[in-house]
């Protein structure tokens, strides 16, 4: 049985349909011969080198016995989820101005910039040279900045209350 969509959203249909197809002990090639499709198509699909068109969730829909638009919307929810990724990834700083040492602890390529801005605001005033310090005024702006300091309790280092003296007063 196949999971419910609100479970699984944002998963590539490949990888449910991969799951699926081993669940029942069949091949890619004798799964496709089933569904009456391709063994390279298929395969690219369960790959997630390719996306369910609608013919085909129809097929895999009436194959696997589930609602034929089940794997269009799964495709669609992946497509969405892949969409505000790459929005965010384009909502991020100018790197080259941030040294990756400075998140030291964290994967810096992973760095979700919007909702963690508190703790990068911080990070930044306690730690960072000035040329990260206005690149993080100039990506978030300076009321911003402003707005998420006043939420920060407190810091131990005498570094950050310094920096915003210099850079916000």
């Amino acid at each position: 049985m196949l999971p419910e969509l609100n479970k699984i959203k944002g998963i590539h249909p490949g990888a449910i349909l991969n799951r699926e197809i081993k669940k029942r002990g069949l091949k890619n090639k004798d799964f496709a011969s089933m569904v009456n499709e391709h063994a390279q198509t298929i395969s690219a699909i369960i790959k997630e080198k390719r996306g369910v068109n609608p013919k085909l969730s129809i097929k895999l829909g009436m194959n696997l016995g589930v609602d034929v638009d089940y794997f269009m919307l799964l495709q669609a929810s992946y497509d969405v989820k892949q969409a505000s990724i790459s929005e965010i990834v384009s909502k991020t700083p100018d790197l080259n101005k941030i040294r990756k040492i400075l998140f030291w602890d964290t994967d810096f390529d992973k760095i979700d910039w919007q909702r963690n801005k508190r703790a990068i605001i911080k990070r930044v005033f306690e730690r960072g040279n000035e040329t990260e310090i206005k690149e993080i005024l100039k990506f978030y702006g300076k009321e911003t900045v402003k707005a998420e300091i006043e939420n920060i309790k407190e810091s131990y280092l005498t570094s950050f209350a310094l920096n915003i003296d210099r850079y916000l007063r």
